[in-house]
């Protein structure tokens, strides 16, 4: 069995190769948006975290709140987030993904799983079954 050093190397490189190979075949959901790799970040934040206020994706992200302030504004300018009031507070503001993101998002994620899907297909059972058996041990490294 490889060393934990020797393992690591090989999980950033396997997981590196397959986040490649999904890019190349479905693409980004904003190929020509030039969003930065910043603004992509929050984009999955809100994308899994709806309703976010700006200070707790701030310190998720661990940044400033004045940083995913100037985020949430481009974003906004670009039709990505909307921000809202929230109601709870009215001094915060919290972040959802405009309808067009959502559905784009959403297009993207659905090429990416039906690529993997078939590629999967295409492994001998017992290579799925492992793979499957891995994945509460991901789960955990995080």
């Amino acid at each position: 069995m490889p060393t934990s050093t020797v393992l690591a190397g090989d999980l950033i490189e396997a997981i590196g190769a397959l986040r490649r190979q999904l890019r190349g075949r479905v693409g980004m959901p904003w190929p020509n948006a030039d969003l930065s790799a910043a603004e992509l970040e929050l984009v999955r934040l809100v994308r899994r975290r709806p309703d976010i206020r700006i200070r707790a994706a701030a310190q998720e992200l661990g940044v400033a709140a004045n940083t995913v302030s100037t985020l949430v504004t481009r974003l906004t300018e670009r039709g990505v987030l909307v921000r809202s009031p929230d109601p709870t507070d009215s001094r915060a503001a919290c972040l959802r993904l405009t309808p067009t993101a959502q559905r784009r998002i959403q297009k993207w994620r659905d090429g990416r799983v039906s690529t993997l899907t078939s590629a999967l297909g295409e492994l001998p059972a017992r290579d799925r079954a492992l793979i499957s058996a891995a994945l509460p041990a991901l789960d955990l490294l995080m």
